[in-house]
């Protein structure tokens, strides 16, 4: 847990730009399953 900590602080302080991309990239992801997830709970109540 702490090598991932580690990593994660190195990447933002080494290189914001990627680091800020990779979160996008993650929220953007979760926001994808969200939305499905939800659609498809909707799908079944109908």
């Amino acid at each position: 847990m702490y090598l991932l900590l580690i990593f994660v602080l190195y990447t933002i302080i080494t290189s914001p730009a990627r680091a800020a991309e990779l979160v996008q990239s993650g929220f953007e992801g979760i926001s994808t399953a969200a939305k499905a997830v939800g659609t498809f709970m909707t799908g079944l109540v109908k």
